[in-house]
């Protein structure tokens, strides 16, 4: 999950949400994004997809079932979607999203053998999100 912050930071510094994803498998990082919908003007370029899309080249198929995503923000349903076709076998987040995360709209989105786990770094990935949007509203 730091590897994801440093992710999440390197957005920041983009002037972009501060969100960011590392895929790992293999025993390795396969994959890391931030988001970048600002920078490439496109909705579709959260830290997810750019980690998905990483880590798919990376291996050379588009299923990541012995695979870890750690994202700083709970998916949301685009990118949940994206990670149940990819079969992705856990996916770890930092910070809920009640109003835009997945769960939002339906828990049956992973893959049926994709676990879960909720929590890890809550505070700081909060916190990095949290100042992000005080910053805007200043």
């Amino acid at each position: 999950m730091r590897l994801a912050l440093d992710e999440a930071r390197k957005a920041l510094d983009e002037q972009e949400v501060p969100i960011g994803a590392v895929i790992v498998g293999e025993g390795r990082v396969i994959g890391r994004g931030h988001n970048l919908v600002e920078t490439l003007a496109d909705p579709t370029a959260h830290a997810e997809m750019q980690a998905l899309t990483a880590a798919t080249a990376t291996l050379g198929g588009k299923y990541l079932p012995r695979c870890t995503l750690y994202v700083t923000v709970e998916p949301c349903i685009m990118c949940a979607g994206a990670i149940g076709w990819a079969q992705v076998g856990r996916v770890v987040w930092g910070a809920d999203d009640p109003k835009k995360g997945y769960r939002c709209y339906s828990q049956a989105v992973f893959h049926p053998k994709t676990t879960v786990e909720r929590g890890v770094l809550r505070e700081e990935c909060e916190a990095l999100m949290g100042a992000f949007f005080a910053t805007l509203r200043e």
